[in-house]
């Protein structure tokens, strides 16, 4: 079954992106062409794949380990709701996450 994930993208537009269980968010976000580069491949060495969850589903999501908090030190405009896509693994009671990809995100693949 798909689990259904909604981007905003860094000019507010939405794209509804289709998963499956045990995907991460990051490979969500760049199958449907996001901006998130995710450098270090979901190794938590980086913070190019930094997004800002919904307020409405920021508790949902299972808590951030200090290492992840500590790259997201490293992330341009870090919200209260920021997280590392990379580090979001998809389930079902993920179906619908609304995450914003922020302005200030640059992938540098598409330079």
């Amino acid at each position: 079954m798909s689990i259904s994930v909604t981007f905003i993208d860094p000019r507010g537009a939405r794209v509804v992106a289709s998963a499956e269980q045990g995907d991460t968010l990051l490979r969500a976000g760049q199958a449907a062409g996001l901006p998130l580069e995710g450098t270090c491949e979901g190794q938590m060495a980086c913070s190019t794949c930094h997004v800002i969850v919904a307020a409405e589903w920021f508790d949902e999501l299972t808590e951030a380990s200090e290492e992840e908090e500590d790259m997201l030190d490293f992330a341009a405009g870090v919200r209260r709701t920021s997280r590392l896509s990379c580090q979001i693994e998809l389930t079902q009671d993920h179906d619908g996450l609304t995450v914003n990809v922020p302005a200030e995100s640059i992938d540098a693949r598409r330079i």
